[in-house]
């Protein structure tokens, strides 16, 4: 049974999420939200009912077991949007080791230093433009959970993110059935398969997410 005190954080993590709908993919409107929610964005989400970082950071065990060579500890990853760190320590307990981020407030990215698995974590970095501190093909795997929604990042930011990871490399990302159903990711999915930029490789549709919310998980591979 949930205590009211769990009800009030969960109710205060679907607010804010309405909220984000509205920013408009925005970034210093985003920036403003997220400094202000960052000292309780961690109770808010719900801490075990927030499925999104345990799932992106399983799938990414996975893709490595199954496709790439180099020991986990060895592969480098950018948890792109990486908040205060939840996917990141989800993936340290994996074995990963040369994990790096990016957030867009100085905020959100000092909960995520102090989880102590990050190699380095850039502040500023915006995915609706162009992520100019990472040259192309720089990472075996980028995994991006909960920034492909309303009010963040538009579709578009899909290519940005195959740009730094290296061919043959995977992405792998979360997007709400909202955001599905109002944007045109799939279309931008699409373009990028016929572009020769990504071939998708999995996708876990109508999946848990937060609450009584629900996502799909995809798994992209980077054209060689």
């Amino acid at each position: 049974m949930k205590t009211p005190d769990r009800e009030s954080a969960l109710d205060q993590a679907a607010r804010k999420r309405a909220e984000i709908s509205h920013l408009e993919c925005d970034a210093d409107r985003l920036s403003l939200f997220y400094r202000e929610w960052a000292g309780s964005y961690n109770r808010d989400v719900g801490g075990e009912r927030y499925y999104g970082p345990i799932a992106v950071a399983e799938l990414a065990g996975v893709v490595q077991t199954a496709y790439l060579a180099s020991e986990r500890g060895a592969i480098a990853v950018l948890d792109a949007g990486c908040g205060t760190g939840l996917v990141g320590v989800q993936l340290a307990r994996l074995g990963f080791q040369l994990i790096d981020g990016f957030d867009l407030t100085e905020e959100m990215a000092r909960k995520a230093r102090r989880t102590g698995v990050y190699r380095s974590i850039e502040v500023g970095a915006d995915l609706n433009g162009t992520l100019s501190e990472y040259p192309n093909a720089t990472y075996d795997i980028t995994v991006c959970c909960g920034v492909f929604g309303l009010g963040q990042v538009r579709p578009e930011g899909l290519r940005e993110l195959a740009r730094v990871t290296r061919p043959n490399g995977f992405v792998i990302a979360s997007t709400s059935r909202r955001y599905l159903e109002a944007t045109s990711f799939e279309d931008e999915v699409r373009r990028l398969q016929h572009g020769g930029v990504v071939v998708p490789a999995q996708c876990l549709s109508d999946s848990r997410y937060i609450a009584d919310e629900q996502a799909h998980y995809w798994v992209f591979r980077i054209a060689s």
